[in-house]
């Protein structure tokens, strides 16, 4: 088994030592190298890491790529550049919340390659530091000594949007630290706004600690590779041309590192690979800095930190990944455990965490390969679990940005937002009829989304209203809305809108009756007994009436005027997970009654009309189960789905369940809603939630 670093202290050697058994078997569909937020996210798309180059989330080469010489012999680890080198061949591949580890043997060696993302949920100051380390651990397996070279380089595309734009690489000294930088030559700063793009303003750095062997270079990726491959160095000079279309290859900020291999001993070496965007999103145009920036700290601080705080960044993660794991294993298996790792830093990466002007955390969600909406209410939703289970001050910011538009007089309608644009300019609702028309919004989805996502928030917090008191106004409006119009929906979208327009749609309806208990709720926590009664006995009384209304012989309709349909009530959840008592528990044992005659191999449709399934809602449905082993029956197909799909993208929500094929989106937030299991057991949401207060 391999280490981090081969002086960690005894403690942390036993932490990383305690590997889950089996935990290689897991293929995902695509690996998280480095993920931080929308822009600055790699992945490995393939089952070996020098099968194909590394990629951002939306497939666009982002290459990371190294190289090993062993007592002179050259081999690929990570990317396919040069093709003329040999792959070392690749023997495990690991994924845990926070870390990503690679092992590799050959020519008498073993070497652990592992990416190391310190996503802390507890601790904004570390989660919003747009940094990865990359560590190189090695060992000899034949008892021999080895000269070593171990070869990095990042390429300059990481920084730019499309490959024809111009960039400039520079070389500083900060802190007794060679650091390189690559960036555009432009510096377009929040000027493009949509999905399919990525960041072309502010700058990627990396360094690596100063020790004896220890080199670095700006220069193209050939003349790099070459010189390392044939002599174990790397060019002399930098190349600090300002990169031109066409007149020559990318230029990359390359690394190497030289010692020898004792026969018995681990030797170790990292870098540190950061993104700085100086200005991350407009809000209601102003630019506003990344959270770690908020006191008018900059990029040398930001790499000091870094380098100082490795080491224990290194322990803190190895507890928290091993501690998580135990946790998700209790609640829904091996398997379970393994998906949600696979989730846990894309359901944070799909974010970006920045300081308003008083130094507020906002947490601004980017709606992944749909339309690049920037905090959609109905993205939030699928992924509140997650952010109520690990750090609840990083759900009330991505809700307070859209409770103060929707405060404002420019928001002209008795329903909720659905959006605050196109990410990452966040000035104004961009989606269906904007500010303008109430033509193609999702007034009761997203009515019901914040009156249930704002008593959880309570129910997290022990209770604790405050939050809901101060938007109190329109938490009222929008529940007189869904008193007026939830209990039987009009022709609308809801949050699964890739399905059309749907009227009497009972999942909705479950949806906005029960946003009327937790708006109820809330009003008894802040002492209004009136209103609590009243919303709550409206609640029941709808209850009752959505029986009658969607009742089929063995199951509940999709909609109340189709007879012979179904579909997963997974809103249902709220009920339980909030204290609501609303719907009579027959509901739900006679839907997963229903629901286990109708799962295919990779899982349970979405509802009757189509093959495909939502993997947020389908754990939301499973956790109906009343026993973690219900809960792993139904949802367990999910796992299926993700290790055996010929789709390789970052984990896909929307899938067919009889191909495993993706059918949209991917590396999108709402995989933080598999985590809802974990919040079925109050004592284990308790614990995690309430340990940031």
């Amino acid at each position: 088994m391999f280490l981090f670093r081969a002086r960690a202290p005894h403690s942390l050697l036993a932490l990383l030592l305690a590997v889950p058994a089996g935990a290689a078997d897991f293929r995902p569909p695509a690996v998280p190298l480095i993920t931080h937020d929308p822009y600055f996210s790699i992945w490995s798309m393939a089952d070996h890491l020098n099968d194909a180059p590394t990629k951002h989330w939306t497939g666009a080469v982002h290459s990371l790529t190294s190289l090993l010489r062993v007592d002179g012999k050259a081999f690929r680890v990570m990317g396919t550049d040069p093709r003329a080198v040999a792959p070392l061949e690749q023997t495990r591949v690991e994924v845990h919340p926070t870390t990503t580890r690679y092992e590799f043997a050959g020519a008498g060696v073993q070497l652990a390659l592992t990416f190391l993302t310190p996503a802390l949920p507890t601790d904004l100051d570390v989660l919003s530091r747009p940094v990865s380390y990359l560590t190189w651990t090695l060992q000899s397996t034949d008892g021999q000594p080895h000269q070593i070279e171990i070869y990095f380089d990042a390429g300059s595309e990481i920084s730019v949007n499309t490959r024809d734009q111009p960039v400039v690489s520079s070389r500083f000294r900060i802190n007794g630290q060679d650091v390189l930088r690559v960036g555009t030559r432009q510096q377009g700063m929040l000027e493009k706004s949509g999905d399919d793009l990525r960041i072309d303003w502010g700058y990627l750095y990396s360094v690596a600690p100063a020790a004896v062997g220890a080199s670095q270079v700006l220069a193209t990726r050939p003349e790099a590779q070459q010189a390392f491959v044939a002599s174990g160095h790397l060019t002399e000079s930098d190349d600090v041309r300002s990169f031109q279309r066409y007149a020559q290859p990318t230029p990359v900020l390359a690394h190497a590192f030289a010692f020898p291999l004792d026969g018995h001993k681990l030797e170790s070496r990292y870098l540190v690979l950061a993104y700085d965007d100086e200005f991350s999103v407009e809000y209601f145009n102003r630019r506003l800095r990344p959270y770690w920036r908020r006191n008018g700290d900059g990029v040398a601080e930001l790499l000091g930190w870094a380098l100082r705080d490795y080491e224990k960044l290194q322990e803190r993660c190895a507890r928290f990944d091993q501690s998580l794991m135990a946790d998700l294993k209790a609640a829904g298996g091996e398997e379970y455990s393994r998906l949600c790792s696979l989730a846990y830093r894309q359901a944070i990466a799909a974010h970006k965490l920045v300081a308003d002007t008083d130094g507020t955390p906002l947490f601004f969600s980017k709606e992944n390969f749909s339309n690049g909406s920037i905090d959609t209410v109905d993205v939030t939703y699928p992924s509140s679990p997650f952010f109520l289970l690990f750090n609840p001050t990083l759900l009330e910011a991505q809700l307070k940005p859209i409770l103060d538009y929707a405060s404002l007089p420019r928001w002209p309608f008795p329903f909720a937002p659905h959006d605050l644009g196109r990410y990452p300019l966040a000035n104004g609702q961009q989606y269906g009829g904007g500010e303008k028309t109430e033509e193609d919004q999702m007034p009761v989805e997203e009515s019901g989304n914040m009156l249930l996502m704002a008593g959880a928030l309570a129910e997290a917090r022990g209770g604790d209203a405050a939050f809901a008191k101060k938007y109190w106004a329109v938490l009222t409006k929008w529940a007189e809305y869904l008193n007026d119009k939830g209990l039987d929906p009009e022709n609308q979208l809801c949050t699964d809108d890739f399905a059309g327009h749907l009227a009497h749609n009972a999942n909705l309806s479950i949806k906005a009756i029960l946003a009327l208990a937790s708006y109820a709720k809330l009003a008894g926590l802040l002492g209004q007994d009136q209103v609590h009664q009243q919303y709550m006995a409206r609640a029941r009384i709808y209850a009752t009436r959505w029986v009658q209304l969607a009742q089929e012989e063995d199951h509940y309709r999709l909609a109340f005027d189709r007879g012979g349909t179904w579909s997963q009530k997974y809103n249902l959840v709220w009920d339980h997970l909030l204290d609501l008592n609303v719907f009579p528990p027959s509901i739900v044992e006679k839907e997963l009654a229903f629901y286990k005659s109708h799962a295919n191999r990779y899982g349970l449709p979405l509802d009757n009309r189509k093959d495909y399934t939502k993997i947020d809602w389908l754990a939301w449905t499973a956790s109906l189960a009343p026993s973690h082993a219900g809960f792993a029956e139904l949802f367990t197909p999910a796992y299926r789905f993700a290790n055996e799909s010929p789709t390789r993208v970052p984990l896909t929500d929307w899938y067919d369940t009889k191909t495993g094929k993706q059918v949209g989106f991917q590396a999108r937030s709402v995989v933080g809603g598999i985590f809802i299991e974990m919040l079925t057991d109050k004592s284990t949401w308790k614990r995690y939630a309430q340990a940031t207060q």
